[in-house]
């Protein structure tokens, strides 16, 4: 499929080249009179670049037409201002063109008018968080009808286009609202090529200096890039044709990811272009499904893959109709995306939703909107419904199923309780085990494809509080939940924890202590107690304060003996008045750095507990005595590296050993497959103190040829 000529449509500026422009895709006597229409309102009104207005209008109806096809969404491009700017009525539009077309007028209108009243001035520092509200609510309006949608994108894309003639602030909002609204929503609709678009439009305003980076990189090494893809297509067409396949069976598209991808790679990863192994890509078209499999038999035969990087949206495809094959293999020292796919699926993977006007029969019953319906958010913030709706709408899907068959989207990486709450937040909530595939499974299990999941309910069906996992699940859905639950549940054992602390601070029963914070006002505020010092501190004089006012003996009061001192074992600080020998981790749940921790006294010493061990809430319970505990604060960075190794006996060890020596601590390992006799490569995660990546990596570089290194603490999962 021939791809939208976005240079061509630039270049037009006035209304006869627009509207012959139009009719090379469509022409229709209700076309020729939503033009007239669409003319005389818009008369003598100029667009910003001085050109007539009616362009614009024209032109987007172009760019539906040349997407879809069809008669109404082209109709209703044309018209999309009409009702806004001049005095032109929905009644009049739907006498002369229908209730379909007067709907989707109503649609682009209602869109413009809340994007109007909610979208804050260009000015203000909170565009991202304002324009995620603004795409909340524009998807209510437009839930009715995906049509709706195709045409605003269109009418965005030449908004983009022509952006140029608009002052810089306004760019900024436009390009900023387009990122964070528009590009989604035709990622969501499975427009591929019109999600890169409205990206890289958007990118060339919001980050000019970094866009001319990528551009000078790529014009400077165009040769080495084109060199690499070139030779890369030539081995995998003599494969091909040495497997039996004749050369008009298949066609390879090779190309550079586009900028604002290569960006986001470089932001995630910590990275610089250069760096970017997975750079190139490369697209087999073939023409029936059962190709699809042979090629990707063929390719992988011959390059060795990533395990983690391969993907069948053939056998289940996402929701939007997208069906590919995706996988990456290495060759020599690059790395290669390929996506394999029929000539069929690459028309509905380029227009999405959009294929189903241009390819078959009209109307709007045959879209599924579930998607849209799924994006489901509680009462959060504006800024936290952005930070969750973030995950939900940039991450790749997996469709899984309960027993009975039922499917479920779900973002890559998701969890066995990312599924359950999926089901319902009860399900999530008193989810106890699960199982996959008929087998017993962790509901920390990442799924997979086609994954058939039960979840087993806790007999008692209460609510469990799994705080540590919060971050494990991948769903908005699941997290918010979680954190609902945990953050109930961690003030509830906060309380507690304070009290036992000032009771063994006082030698005072907790009772007493629990009568003293009433007095002072302070009841609902115990749970500050064990997390922020100051306030523990405050609290001590207050109580010190009663306790000498109302002691008969309060002229000879020892203030002294209730400063706390500090006492540092290992990575622990115990902040007490009594004498701490050492602190010791109790064997039931040995908490980890950075872990939300108690601490109990016994003889001397100080037990640490996780904040949610089950062991520690029977002993909190019994007001078992207490001290104020926290870490040490100690930076660990985690890294991901694939370096390749001489395949040589002992020499996976050696790296090891060596690691170990600088102090790094190996989170998983994996030794991938021989590359020949004398190499193989090694793929890990691991943390250490170190936090100079380059440092890091000169250091490795004794040890292997480093093909993948990045850091991972605070990057996403590629989404390659």
């Amino acid at each position: 499929m021939n791809q939208i000529d976005i240079e061509n449509v630039q270049q037009i500026n006035d209304v006869e080249r627009a509207i012959a422009h139009l009719r090379s895709f469509i022409a229709s006597p209700a076309v020729e009179r939503a033009f007239a229409l669409s003319s005389t309102a818009h008369e003598g009104q100029l667009r910003k670049s001085g050109e007539a207005y009616v362009v614009h209008p024209v032109l987007v109806a172009a760019l539906v037409a040349e997407l879809t096809g069809d008669e109404a969404m082209v109709i209703a491009g044309l018209l999309h201002d009409v009702i806004e700017d001049t005095e032109t009525g929905i009644e009049a539009i739907q006498a002369d063109y229908g209730n379909d077309v007067a709907h989707l007028v109503e649609g682009l209108t209602k869109i413009d008018m809340i994007r109007d009243a909610e979208l804050i001035p260009s000015h203000s520092d909170q565009k991202l968080v304002v324009s995620a509200l603004t795409f909340r609510k524009m998807l209510l309006a437009s839930i009715e009808d995906v049509r709706v949608l195709v045409v605003k994108l269109c009418d965005r894309l030449h908004n983009m286009l022509t952006l140029d003639a608009l002052p810089e602030a306004k760019q900024h909002r436009i390009a900023e609202e387009t990122l964070v609204v528009y590009a989604p929503i035709a990622h969501r609709l499975g427009i591929s090529f019109l999600k890169n678009l409205l990206e890289d439009l958007s990118f060339k305003y919001l980050f000019k200096e970094d866009q001319a980076a990528i551009h000078k990189y790529l014009q400077e090494n165009y040769r080495s890039i084109q060199g690499r893809l070139n030779e890369f297509c030539a081995k995998l067409s003599q494969i091909m044709l040495s497997e039996g396949l004749c050369s008009d069976d298949f066609e390879i598209l090779s190309r550079v990811k586009h900028d604002y991808s290569i960006y986001l790679k470089m932001q995630r990863k910590g990275i610089g272009i250069d760096e970017i192994l997975d750079l190139l890509a490369v697209r087999i078209l073939v023409q029936k499904p059962i190709d699809c499999y042979r090629v990707l038999g063929m390719v992988h035969l011959h390059f060795q893959p990533l395990n983690a990087r391969f993907k069948d949206y053939i056998a289940i495809p996402k929701e939007n109709g997208y069906q590919t094959i995706h996988t990456t293999v290495f060759d020599e020292s690059a790395i290669f995306e390929i996506q394999i796919r029929t000539y069929e699926m690459h028309a509905t993977a380029e227009l999405g939703v959009a294929a189903h006007w241009k390819y078959k029969s009209g109307g709007n019953n045959a879209i599924s909107l579930d998607w849209l319906h799924n994006l489901q958010y509680q009462n959060e913030s504006v800024e936290a419904f952005y930070e969750l709706i973030k995950n939900d709408l940039y991450s790749e899907d997996i469709s899984v199923f309960s027993p009975k068959g039922k499917a479920f989207t779900l973002p890559r990486g998701a969890v066995a309780l990312d599924f359950a709450y999926a089901v319902h937040t009860a399900v999530g909530d008193s989810a106890d085990g699960c199982l996959i595939n008929k087998e017993k499974a962790s509901l920390l299990s990442e799924l997979h494809n086609g994954d058939i999941i039960r979840i087993v309910p806790s007999t008692t069906q209460k609510k469990i509080t799994r705080c540590s996992w919060i971050d494990t699940v991948k769903t908005s859905r699941a997290k918010s939940s979680m954190r609902a639950n945990c953050n109930q549940r961690i003030r509830t054992v906060d309380g507690q924890s304070g009290i036992n602390i000032l009771s063994l601070i006082f030698r005072l029963s907790p009772e007493k202590i629990s009568e003293i914070l009433e007095d002072e006002g302070l009841a609902d505020q115990s749970y500050r107690i064990p997390r922020e010092f100051d306030f523990l501190k405050e609290v001590i004089h207050r109580i010190d304060e009663e306790l000498r006012e109302t002691s008969r003996f309060g002229t000879f009061w020892n203030r002294k003996r209730f400063a706390l001192k500090s006492s540092v074992f290992a990575s622990i600080e115990v902040l007490s008045n009594q004498s701490v020998s050492d602190a010791v981790f109790d064997y039931c749940c040995h908490p980890k750095s950075g872990d939300e921790i108690v601490g109990f006294m016994f003889e001397g010493k100080a037990h640490i507990h996780h904040k949610m061990c089950k062991h520690a809430a029977v002993m909190m319970e019994k007001n078992e005595p207490m001290v104020f505990v926290r870490w040490v604060q100690q930076q660990f960075n985690r890294y991901h590296l694939i370096i390749s190794m001489p395949n040589a006996q002992g020499s996976l060890a050696e790296l090891l050993t060596y690691m170990a020596k600088m102090g790094a601590d190996i989170n998983s390992i994996e030794l991938g497959k021989e590359k020949s006799e004398h190499t193989q490569y090694c793929e890990m995660e691991f943390q250490t103190l170190e936090n100079d990546l380059n440092r890091l990596k000169s250091k490795l570089e004794k040890k292997g040829k480093i093909i993948q290194f990045f850091r991972t603490d605070d990057a996403y999962r590629s989404q390659g």
